[in-house]
C-alpha cells in the first residue's frame, strides 16, 4: 500500500461526453467513481475524490468538496481544495476517467519521484497525461494564480514548473474517457480482461 494520499478528480463538467462521466456504469459498480474509489483503495492508504458535489454520489467515500459558490468546473480549483483540506506536502492525482491505470503504471512515477520535482506526470507517445502524476504544494501559488487569471491549462504549469515526466511505451492503460466513443471503446476493453 502506498502512503501517498490519491485523489481523484471528478468535478468536471463533462461537456464532451454529454453526461456526467463520474456517474456512468462501469464494470458491475453503479459508477465510474466507486469503480475507481474501490479499486484505488487497494493501491493507496487513503484515497479521495475531489468533487464539486457529493451529493450526486451514492457511496460511502472521502470527498473533497470545491467551492460550490465558484463557477470554476476544472481541476485547478480541485488541486486548491485539496491541499488545503489534505494539508499534505504532495499528492497523487488521477482523473476519474482512466480506469486502466494500474499499480504498475502508479509504482513507475512513485519511483521516479524525487525532492526537487514540483509535480511527476506520465507522458506516452500521444503526450504528457497532467491527471495522471505526483503533485507537490510548491505549486499551490501557481493554482491560485491560474484560478485568478482563468487560466485552466495544466500542460501550461508544468511546462513552467520543474516537472519530472515519467515514460510509458504502451498508451492503452492512459484511454481516458472524454466521449462517448471512448466511454464505448473503454466498456469493449472490459469484456476481453
Amino acid at each position: 500500500m502506498l502512503d501517498i494520499p490519491c485523489v481523484i478528480f471528478a468535478g468536471g463538467k463533462s461537456s464532451r461526453m454529454g453526461e456526467d462521466k463520474a456517474l456512468l456504469p462501469f464494470a458491475g459498480f453503479d459508477t465510474l467513481a466507486e469503480y475507481q474509489y474501490t479499486r484505488l483503495s487497494k493501491v493507496f492508504t487513503t484515497v479521495y475524490i475531489s468533487c464539486k458535489d457529493k451529493s450526486k454520489f451514492n457511496f460511502f467515500a472521502n470527498f473533497i468538496e470545491d467551492d460550490k459558490s465558484s463557477t470554476v468546473f476544472a481541476p485547478t480549483l480541485g488541486f486548491v481544495t485539496a491541499f488545503n483540506t489534505l494539508h499534505v506536502k504532495k499528492f497523487f492525482a488521477l482523473s476519474v476517467d482512466t480506469p486502466f491505470i494500474t499499480q504498475k503504471e502508479i509504482q513507475k512515477i512513485m519511483f521516479a519521484d524525487n525532492i526537487d520535482a514540483d509535480a511527476i506526470i506520465a507522458k506516452t507517445e500521444e503526450g504528457a497525461h497532467p491527471l495522471c502524476g505526483i503533485y507537490t504544494k510548491k505549486l499551490q501559488n501557481n493554482f491560485l494564480t491560474m484560478l485568478k487569471e482563468n487560466n485552466h491549462k495544466l500542460g501550461f504549469l508544468l511546462k513552467k514548473s520543474k516537472t519530472t515526466y515519467v515514460y510509458f511505451p504502451d498508451s492503452k492503460p492512459f484511454l481516458n474517457m472524454n466521449h462517448p466513443k471512448d466511454y464505448k471503446k473503454a466498456l469493449e476493453i472490459l469484456r476481453h480482461y
